[in-house]
């Protein structure tokens, strides 16, 4: 199998999708229309609602949704052989994901850009509301600290990385300035791309002088640097940092997948991994299960992910200019996400199997595996810095990638360069999320405390505003301390998709209020059914084999007891909803929905 066919074969897929699907769920399904205002422009307030031009705003919401989840998850997946990621990604992108993510934005806008946990009480009641509130300030937390702790490997004793990624923070506040005062999207558009990429290649540059010092930093310091930073991120104005910065970072991470893309065209790497390893029914020394369930928790933000709710229901919908933009932003955004996912994958079985495993386990693990590497000690060589052991995936992908690109005799020099340009490709993909993840923390925090202190549900009060920004970024900032890529990983992908779950619930809901016939609640319901029995199947093979087996190395109790309550809470809105779907289906104004309740 070569590489090439893999991704003309995907695009094809995911355009003819988009192209009938998406406009089927637009058009029939969600019955878009712009004869009312968007929530952004009811609500404008300058700060939280700001209507925004579409491709700003898609900008914002690919940068928001596009995490760690299609970058680290296929590169773990690949443990299992190229097939079952690559079909899950299609499938799960196209069937799951984009629907998931419309669906959720339009339910949210309808009811004025509110949380998901506020929509899920005014559609299912409000136990439903208190158990999904309950469960979605599980998830994010979890999730953030997750997303976070891929950022302290790829930035840990890296000054070259670390100040990449930090000079796009005064970069991104002055781009958000200039456009809120002159209006000029394209200048300072050109003027903070070409000051991204001179931050980039000043990097070697920095490493040789006093800056680089202050800048090596272990993962202990990241850990308290990066709570900090999300804190500001949530507090401040949106049109300041958070939109800027994304819709900045958006064109790197298309520019750089466009660049892997027709890297792939020009090289056509050979898929060096078997469609299946010897790792598909189950241990394997990066992901302890089998392939299924934990294809489907492994690989998330690719295929289909409950963080997009989050952002679906957090920042995009207080900032969409017309109805009609959810397609191309919620739909469309989804299938984009999806080819980065491929071209992740494509970048990790391009390596030598035993090259992969090497980077990816433990030198005492991969030593009992019986394989010999093969590029590796070169690569090494070549980028200045000891590859094996890395886990977490975001090495082996900057691995990966370099290796694509060096095959081109002109860059075969730069390896070193595309190594630090990747890894700071990766912490910036992640850290937009990370800020769009904390101020919808916040949110959720507001919502759900504002219940027993009504003041705390202003989200123009000040004092709220800096409460929950705080309490925010203390919770998920304590997990990143005290924990480690493979515990946090694994609770985030049961998490994550039970998250997904709830956000098709919801959406089911509101398709039976809304649509002329109740069989267009399947585009919901069919991701449903195999979401939730895959991701609570996943869920009780991680306690019974990993969090409350002793023996095992994941060892952990309150991973198994945050795992046991999730779940719970997800029976739980179930069981309202199904009770919510017969009343529906039984009312004779069924049919009777309008665009805005």
């Amino acid at each position: 199998m070569n590489a090439v066919t893999i991704v003309i074969a995907s695009i094809c897929i995911l355009m003819i999708a988009y192209r009938l699907y998406g406009t089927f769920m637009a058009a029939k399904v969600l019955k878009l229309s712009n004869s009312t205002p968007t929530p952004a422009h009811a609500l404008e307030d300058g700060k939280d609602y700001v209507p925004t031009n579409k491709w700003v705003t898609f900008g914002h919401h690919f940068a928001a949704i596009a995490a760690a989840g299609p970058l680290v998850g296929p590169i773990l997946a690949a443990q299992f052989g190229y097939l079952p990621g690559l079909l899950w990604l299609l499938i799960g992108a196209v069937i799951g994901g984009a629907v998931h993510d419309a669906v959720v934005l339009y339910a949210s806008m309808r009811k004025q850009g509110k949380s998901l946990s506020e929509v899920a009480k005014e559609e299912l009641g409000p136990v439903a509301g208190f158990c999904t509130g309950l469960a979605m300030l599980f998830i994010i937390i979890i999730t953030m600290a997750g997303l976070s702790m891929v950022v302290l490997h790829a930035l840990e004793n890296n000054p070259w990385g670390t100040f990449a990624v930090g000079i796009t923070i005064p970069i991104a506040m002055g781009v958000g300035l200039y456009y809120k005062k002159t209006g000029k999207l394209k200048t300072a558009t050109t003027a903070g791309f070409i000051l991204l990429m001179i931050g980039v290649f000043a990097g070697p540059y920095i490493q040789e002088t006093a800056i680089a010092q202050w800048l090596t930093l272990d993962a202990k310091t990241l850990a308290v640097i990066l709570p900090i930073y999300a804190f500001f991120a949530a507090a401040l104005p949106v049109w300041l940092l958070l939109a800027p910065r994304d819709y900045l970072s958006s064109f790197m991470k298309i520019g750089v997948f466009v660049a892997l893309i027709a890297g792939v065209f020009v090289i056509n790497p050979v898929i060096r991994f078997p469609a299946f390893t010897e790792f598909a029914g189950g241990g394997g020394p990066v992901i302890a299960g089998p392939v299924w369930p934990f294809i489907s928790i492994t690989i998330a933000c690719g295929a289909i992910s409950g963080f997009h709710a989050f952002v679906g229901s957090g920042t995009t919908p207080k900032m969409i200019n017309q109805w009609t933009d959810i397609k191309v932003i919620g739909f469309g955004a989804m299938l984009v996400e999806c080819v980065v996912g491929i071209m992740a994958l494509i970048a990790a079985t391009a390596l030598h199997p035993a090259d992969y495993f090497a980077i990816n386990s433990a030198p005492a693990v991969f030593q009992t595996l019986g394989m010999h590497v093969e590029n590796l000690p070169q690569l090494s060589k070549e980028i200045g810095m000891d590859l094996e052991g890395r886990t977490g995936g975001a090495v082996t992908l900057a691995v990966g990638m370099s290796y694509i690109f060096t095959k081109i005799p002109w860059f075969s020099h730069l390896a070193p360069f595309f190594f630090q340009f990747v890894i700071m490709f990766e912490a910036v993909f992640i850290l937009t999320a990370i800020d769009s993840g904390t101020r919808v923390s916040r949110y959720l925090i507001q919502d759900f405390f504002g219940e027993i202190y009504k003041p705390l549900k202003r989200t123009d009060w000040l004092p709220g505003n800096i409460f929950a920004s705080a309490l925010a970024c203390f919770m998920w900032g304590y997990l990143l301390f005290s924990g480690d890529i493979s515990s946090v990983w694994a609770l985030f992908g049961v998490s994550n998709q039970l998250m997904a779950s709830i956000g098709l619930i919801i959406g089911a809901t509101v398709i039976l209020k809304i649509a002329d016939k109740p069989i267009y609640a399947l585009t919901c319901i069919i991701p449903l059914a195999y979401l939730y029995v895959t991701v609570n199947y996943a869920g009780y093979w991680m306690v019974r084999h990993v969090y409350l087996n002793p023996q095992a190395s994941g060892y952990n109790v309150l991973n198994g007891v945050l795992s046991i309550i999730m779940l719970i809470l997800g029976v739980i809105i179930l069981i309202t909803a199904i009770k919510k779907w017969m009343e529906l289906l039984s009312s004779p104004t069924l049919h009777q929905g309008s665009l805005i309740p």
